[in-house]
């Protein structure tokens, strides 16, 4: 394609534009979004694109593909900054630097208003009243956090319903991991007091903690309350442990991230380290995709739009180089957090020390994305070879169903790429007809149907079509997955099915490919990976399919008894431990349970014992 089209519609378009800030959006002629940018004059930024004459091949790729140019107009040039990243971010255009795996982070949340407030991890919307403190970088290092602050503090961690009805002290009280608020094993004065002092502790104010535990020890040590002292003596090695493992004093960050960028054969890794009250709460490293030559100031200044598009920015981010548009994001971030906020490049020596260890990780992260890569990449390439593929596969979709005699019936779909397991390609299907349910050939054409015509009909879709389609079950399962496809038209979209050997052993498995049944050696690496594609999709099939199991399960009669909502069929449940409990118990037992009230337990009754 000539670029000159391209060229051409924006020269029309630039006519007839005023110099104010925006966001302008090409698009092909299926309208997808191609490329979002932001400009402070947007005809002046346009204008680079048809004046230029020596541009990035990547450029006059997307100019050659352009036959739509949208603009949207914003008062200033830190709107059209928040505005590109939230479009960048919901629509993946190919041409744009992509931030992926992007989610949000766990925090660790302490109500303020609860008579006896809770510790618990939350993500989402801080819309209660209460303490927050994050962001912690994965939930294993916000569950890490928890577990050492119920080992000093003793707080509850079991959520409300559970927490009114207990009768007695549960486990976590005799391994002196909570103080039994619920049984009345502490005084909510003494509460209180841990609650204020676990707040203090995640603040950063641990010296003061330490000292008055040591003093109480002391005090129960004279007192020969030993029991206490032995108590008070495990908060303190918890305290201990948690301010080693943290490097507290390791430095004076108080709120901030540091975010270092390493690039390497044309791939980019970002690691992100969060410093909160002086504390190290993890790190986290992303991988954008960008083109192989584009810049690491480029790269750093996009990702930073787009990660702190949907989370709080901290009073520091902390880089290891330079970046143009620094004012810009300070400026954007300062006005919508209503706070002051500093980018910069890492200076002092302690700044150094952080950064330079955030930029080692990245480089460590990078190089063994590129390992893993280049190793996906052959053991692709040699399944093509095996099966006489004639052409480049980058996405394998794999396909299994799982259900209990056509029970809680369910299909399930992984997608394989060079860079490994495609995680947000996964996809359930809950069986919809009841007519296949147990009937495995009947369930894998109504999966493939679904997954299929969807594609085929919406082609603005992210799930692209893949290269080959891996397929768990033998000939007949073979046969029925490509008549599927050849009545939808994609008779080119091969198919491998993989069947169990003899006795279900590993190593004895037999292929189907066109009219050919393949079997490898046993030690065959291709013979591997395979297993390695079949073996996830039955994971990820059956995890599903007990979820689903689990979740109708929990359905009983209660369900429908009129007036028994979610909160009450709990309390019926937390207090009798099963729906067959219920069914069993009398008036007055049911009476008993706080939120039934006495209407209500007679319409449970009579619901279970009248003829």
């Amino acid at each position: 394609m000539s670029i000159e089209k391209g060229k051409e519609i924006i020269r029309k378009k630039i006519v007839n534009l005023t110099n104010n800030p925006g966001v302008y959006k090409m698009l092909s002629d299926k309208n997808e979004i191609l490329y979002v940018g932001k400009a402070k004059n947007i005809p002046n930024r346009l204008k680079s694109y048809v004046s230029d004459s020596h541009l990035p091949i990547r450029t006059e790729r997307m100019l050659s593909l352009t036959r739509k140019l949208e603009t949207t107009t914003t008062t200033n040039e830190s709107e059209a900054l928040l505005l590109e990243a939230n479009l960048i971010k919901r629509h993946k255009p190919r041409f744009n630097i992509l931030l992926r795996d992007d989610k949000s982070f766990p925090y660790i949340f302490v109500g303020q208003k609860d008579k006896w407030p809770q510790l618990t991890k939350l993500r989402g919307k801080k819309n209660r009243d209460g303490y927050y403190f994050g962001p912690f970088a994965s939930v294993g290092s916000a569950n890490w956090t928890i577990k050492i602050l119920q080992k000093i503090f003793l707080l509850r961690v079991c959520d409300d319903t559970v927490f009114k009805n207990r009768d007695r002290a549960c486990i976590l009280y005799q391994i002196r991991r909570c103080s039994a608020p619920c049984v009345g094993k502490i005084e909510e004065k003494n509460y209180k007091n841990l609650v204020s002092d676990a707040v203090d502790f995640i603040s950063g104010k641990s010296q003061r903690i330490q000292k008055n535990l040591s003093s109480e020890m002391e005090k129960a040590s004279e007192d020969l309350d030993y029991e206490k002292a032995a108590v008070l003596r495990d908060r303190i090695k918890a305290l201990t442990q948690i301010q080693s493992s943290q490097k507290i004093n390791q430095t004076n960050l108080k709120e901030a991230d540091v975010v270092s960028v390493f690039k390497e054969s044309g791939k980019t890794c970002v690691q992100v380290f969060f410093f909160r009250s002086k504390q190290n709460w993890g790190n986290q490293a992303y991988f954008p995709k960008h083109d192989p030559d584009e810049k690491e100031e480029k790269i750093l200044s996009s990702f930073l739009s787009q990660f702190y598009e949907n989370k709080t920015v901290p009073k520091l981010v902390l880089l290891n180089i330079e970046i143009n548009e620094k004012t810009l994001l300070e400026k954007t971030f300062s006005t919508r957090e209503k706070k002051e906020i500093m980018i910069k490049k890492a200076a002092t020596k302690d700044e150094k020390i952080v950064s330079e260890m955030a930029q080692k990780n990245a480089k460590q992260a990078l190089t063994q994305k590129i390992l893993e890569t280049e190793s996906n990449s052959k053991l692709i390439d040699n399944l093509a070879d095996k099966f006489n593929l004639n052409f480049n596969v980058n996405l394998i979709e794999v396909y299994d169903n799982s259900h209990v005699q056509g029970s809680d019936a369910v299909g399930a779909l992984i997608t394989f790429g060079k860079e490994g397991f495609v995680k947000k390609r996964y996809r359930k299907f809950n069986i919809k007809s009841d007519a296949v349910k147990g009937d495995d050939y009947g369930m894998m054409k109504e999966v493939l149907n679904r997954r299929f015509v969807r594609a085929l009909k919406d082609e603005n879709t992210n799930m692209t079509l893949p290269d080959l389609i891996l397929i768990d079950g033998g000939k007949g399962q073979y046969s029925v997955s490509r008549e599927t496809l050849n009545d939808l038209g994609l008779h080119e979209l091969p198919i491998i099915a993989i069947a169990k050997g003899k006795n279900r052993n590993a190593g004895e498995e037999t292929f189907f490919h066109q009219n050919k049944v393949i079997k490898f050696k046993k030690n065959d690496p291709t013979l591997f990976f395979l297993q390695r594609l079949r073996d996830e999709a039955h994971r990820f099939a059956i995890s599903t399919h007990r979820a689903k199991r689990r979740k109708n399960l929990s359905k009983s009669l209660l369900d429908q008894i009129s007036g028994i909502g979610r909160n009450r069929k709990r309390a019926l449940l937390h207090h009798f431990g099963s729906a067959k409990s219920v069914e069993s118990a009398s008036f007055e037992d049911l009476k008993s349970v706080e939120g039934i009230e006495e209407k209500v337990a007679k319409k449970i009754h009579d619901f279970f014992h009248d003829n």
